[in-house]
């Protein structure tokens, strides 16, 4: 009786701190580009897109073992969203993924479990999961990041989703993509020969462009540069790697008027084709996750 009285009283403590209409839990907004994905692309149900945008979005990723599950009221959980449950849970954390301020070894948080057809909830009592998740406002209290931000720690998993936090904290990450620039072209001596570059904004304002080479006879040939300099070692990013993620889940779907506005019509149109032959290599997004 003692042991229920205390879970009671910390599920109390927690359901103060948000208000009976709206959700702690926070709905992902998956950020701009090309989203759908193919079937072939999709990896063990989670694409790298997918982890990469929890591990990017989340200040806090724990390995952790669910202990104690509550489910709550309608009138105690608030906004939730249909075929889900929102629940109570208390876990124990094995392992500390990313977290500069530490974490505590047991943490709280609500969660938005999905519903079966039958309206039955997945079994969550002893399961491994990684949780991405920022500090909640009191000691052991996290607020996951988005309503899908618990995975099932299987061992590819975790390595998967430690080796994307490598990428991400690494010095020469390449920065989060949030628009385009200005686009020149250069059209060549003989016909169908020319070179296109295309400057990128970023968050942080560290240089990235692309650069598209046009030959007779040959395919066109393109290459990102993260620097103020485009060298012959300039190549296209590899599939599942960071700049990857961040070209194809970053850039939009075509070349806006304000990026071709210093050219003449027929330069633009070329610079507009060129950009194509960027996306149409690095493919779709592909990002799964049903929440957005």
């Amino acid at each position: 009786m003692k042991k229920k009285s205390t879970i009671a009283a910390r599920m109390l403590a927690l359901l103060c701190l948000i208000s009976a209409a709206q959700s702690q839990i926070s709905v992902a907004q998956a950020p701009p580009g090309r989203m759908a994905a193919q079937p072939s692309e999709r990896v063990a149900g989670l694409s790298y897109a997918d982890i990469a945008d929890l591990a990017d979005g989340a200040s806090l990723v724990a390995q952790a073992r669910i202990g104690n599950i509550v489910k709550l009221k309608p009138e105690q959980a608030g906004t939730v969203p249909a075929g889900h449950q929102r629940v109570y849970i208390e876990a124990n954390v094995g392992n500390l993924i990313r977290g500069e301020g530490g974490i505590s070894p047991v943490v709280s948080y609500l969660y938005d479990a999905p519903l079966d057809a039958r309206g039955k909830m997945p079994k969550l009592k002893k399961a491994q999961v990684i949780l991405f998740a920022r500090p909640g406002t009191r000691p052991g209290e996290i607020q996951l990041i988005a309503r899908d931000a618990q995975i099932i720690a299987s061992p590819a998993e975790i390595e998967r989703v430690k080796a994307i936090l490598s990428e991400l904290v690494a010095s020469d990450a390449p920065p989060r993509i949030v628009g385009l620039g200005d686009a020149f072209h250069v059209a060549g001596t003989i016909a169908g020969e020319g070179e296109t570059q295309i400057f990128l904004r970023t968050e942080n304002g560290d240089p990235v462009s692309l650069s598209v080479l046009r030959r007779p006879g040959q395919e066109a040939r393109w290459a990102v540069a993260l620097g103020e300099i485009v060298d012959e070692a300039a190549r296209p990013p590899a599939r599942g790697s960071l700049l990857w993620y961040r070209l194809a889940c970053g850039l939009p779907d075509s070349l806006p008027a304000r990026s071709v506005r210093a050219l003449s019509p027929q330069d633009a149109a070329a610079a507009r084709a060129d950009y194509q032959v960027v996306l149409n290599a690095l493919g779709s997004c592909g990002r799964t996750r049903a929440v957005r």
